[in-house]
């Protein structure tokens, strides 16, 4: 899938993610995490995941995560995937 568009999904709130994706060359991913020391690399890996899932090569990602559980972060990456592809 190739984005198109700067796109978001996601809230600043307590335990969800605020995920923003944009056109980019190559594949960049930025996290903010009150969590990173513990599971920045697991983070990463989930949105490497879903990026690879989903077709996505080229895409600069930035995850605001505020101690989000998995399945929620993999949600607003896709979801921010598709609006960006629209």
């Amino acid at each position: 899938m190739e984005i198109k568009k700067l796109a978001s999904a996601g809230t600043m709130e307590s335990s969800d993610a605020y995920v923003e994706i944009e056109p980019a060359t190559g594949l960049e991913i930025t996290l903010e995490s009150v969590v990173s020391q513990q599971f920045g690399d697991s983070i990463r890996q989930v949105v490497r995941d879903v990026l690879t899932e989903q077709g996505v090569e080229n895409a600069k990602i930035r995850v605001v995560d505020r101690g989000a559980l998995e399945c929620v972060i993999r949600a607003r990456v896709e979801t921010a995937i598709v609006r960006g592809g629209n």
